[in-house]
This record gives C-alpha cells, structure tokens and sequence, in this order.
C-alpha cells in the first residue's frame, strides 16, 4: 500500500501509466466502439480480386469510348501491380476480346508514359495507422518494462545504483537531504546503524520533501523513510510549517510508522494535536528530542539535531525557521 502511494506522488510514474492507459482506451474506441467506417477507398487498396474486375470493366469502357486518357488515369489507379494485372487479364481474357484488350494495353502504353500514382495518399489510405500502431506497441513496452524495473526494484528484486546528490535549490532554499556521517552514538544499541542520513528544513522551502532509500550493506533493499511537511499555520508566503511528519516504510510490513514532530504551540493546542494525532504519536520538538519508529525488520531514531522557531505575526514558538534531523535506521534481522 505504501509502495502504491509512493508511486502516485511520483510524476514519472503517474505520467507513464497515463500514457499506457490512454493508448489503450485510444485504441479499444477506435477499433470496437467507433472503428473506422471506409468510403471511397482508393483503387490500389481493393482486393487483388476486385482490382481484376476494375481493370475489365476498364477494358470494356476503352472499347466503347476510345477515351485514351480515360484509360490511363483508370490504369493508373491501380498502382505498381496495374503491369501484372493486365498480363494476368490478357492471359485469362474470359469475356473480354483479346482485340480490346491490346488496344487497351497500346493506349495504356503511349510515350507520354503512365502518371505515378502519389506515395502520400497510399500511406495516408492505409500506411498511417500501420505505422503508428506498430510504434504505440513498442512504446508501450518500453513503458512496461521499465514500470516492471521499477517495481522489482522497490521490492528488493532488482538493485540499481543509489545516487544520493544534494538536492537542488527550491525557491532559494538549498535541500541537503543526503546520506550522513555519524553525528551522534547510541549506547542504547549494539551494533552501529547500518545508514544514517541528514534532512534540513529551511523557512521558504514549501516543498520540503525529503525521502531516502534504506539498503542493507548487501545491497538489498529494505525499504524507506523520510521526512515532509505535516501541518502548516497561518496565511501568505512563505509556508509556516508547524509540524513534520517523519516516517518508515518497510518491505516486510503492511502498514508505515509514522510520528509527529511539532512546534510547541501546536503540541500545547488541544485541537491541533487531537487533529495530528491521527497521522501518527505527536511528539513536542526540542533540540535532541528522538522519535523512536519501528516496523517488523527495521527500527529508525530520528534525532532533532538543530532547530529554531519563527517570529512574525502568529502565536509564539508556532513555525520553524529551520529543523534539521539525522535518521538512523538499524535492521532486527
């Protein structure tokens, strides 16, 4: 479930199954409920059958009309097999007199040369969707593939390689959500964690949303947390933010921990904590202060190393200025 909620926050991903899904209603609306109906289809797009019986009423017409130009434009119609259905015709004439058919061919065959029959208007008749629907196809399973990559690789059946880069600045405000040095000890632990990242949030950074992937030193992926904007208090630009959401995902769990990092007006306000309560435990932010998530493999301390509040026109202590956190995670197994 979390996975699938990753995933529709994911512009990439959404846009892909987009695509695939409008190519395939696009393609069941044109080929069941509205196909395409044909009206005056070219000559050369006939069957082999009926260009026959084209080409001798043709016949038939010259010798009553003698209209050689007629004649030319009619053969013409049928395109680059107009040679071999006039020989296939001479050599079964059936009602027709060989006479008429000579005549035919002699008119056909005049110095001024036969007129090409347009490339464009073939394609048009019937290469167009041959073409694109071929490429649709391909596209497609371009898309399938990589959707297939992606998910093998979110459940730990697939490893690619982690590209952790500092985040680009939004808005002015540099995003420094990256793997960490150890900047803390936990006595409480046995073993080291087996990654640590760093999250800073900066006042003007209304899209604070840092996420990282967890990986055991195997490689395997093991799941992933991550930190976003909970609650937010006050009007205009920038964004107040009030509360965090820190949370933990693990690919041997249902269900993702999270818990609430929030100002102290807002953890001291009944309906503010009651309301936040629901997105997961509320805990009143201080320096130093550990959010403590764990999940069936994987227990996460998420420790506030730095943080400071905003002033303005809003109650004090309400907003952040600026909240940094260090997540180390650890794996039960």
């Amino acid at each position: 479930m979390e996975l699938i909620r990753k995933q529709v926050n994911n512009p990439i991903a959404v846009g892909a199954a987009g695509l695939i899904i409008g190519l395939l209603l696009g393609l069941l609306y044109a080929w069941v409920l509205n196909p395409v109906d044909w009206v005056d289809a070219p000559i050369n797009l006939l069957r082999a059958d009926l260009k026959e019986d084209y080409l001798r009423m043709a016949i038939d017409s010259y010798a009553l009309n003698r209209d050689a130009n007629q004649a030319l434009e009619r053969f013409a119609q049928l395109g680059l097999e107009a040679e071999g259905l006039l020989n296939v015709v001479a050599a079964n004439p059936g009602n027709l007199n060989p006479q008429a058919i000579a005549d035919f061919r002699n008119a056909v065959g005049a110095p001024v040369g036969l007129p090409e029959v347009p490339v464009e208007e073939e394609a048009a008749g019937g290469g167009l969707l041959g073409t694109l629907l071929p490429i649709a196809c391909v596209v497609t399973l371009f898309l399938l593939v990589g959707l297939a990559a992606l998910y093998r690789f979110r459940t730990g059946g697939l490893k690619l390689p982690s590209l952790k880069p500092t985040q680009p600045a939004i808005g002015g405000v540099a995003r420094t959500g990256r793997a960490a040095k150890p900047t803390a000890v936990y006595p409480s632990m046995e073993e080291p964690p087996i990654v640590q990242f760093m999250s800073t949030y900066k006042l003007g950074d209304d899209l604070f949303d840092d996420s990282f992937s967890i990986d055991a030193p195997s490689g395997e992926f093991l799941g992933e947390c991550g930190v976003g904007v909970s609650e937010t208090i006050g009007v205009g630009e920038p964004k107040k933010v009030t509360a965090f959401e820190v949370w933990l995902f693990d690919k041997y769990d249902i269900e993702t921990v999270t818990k609430v990092a929030m100002s102290a007006h807002a953890f001291l306000d009944e309906g503010i904590r009651q309301r936040l309560t629901a997105k997961g435990e509320p805990i009143l932010a201080e320096p130093g202060a550990e959010l403590v998530l764990e999940t069936q493999s994987l227990r996460m301390v998420a420790r506030i190393v730095d943080m400071a509040y905003g002033s303005g026109a809003v109650p004090e202590s309400s907003y952040f200025e600026r909240m940094t956190l260090e997540l180390a995670i650890w794996s039960k197994k």
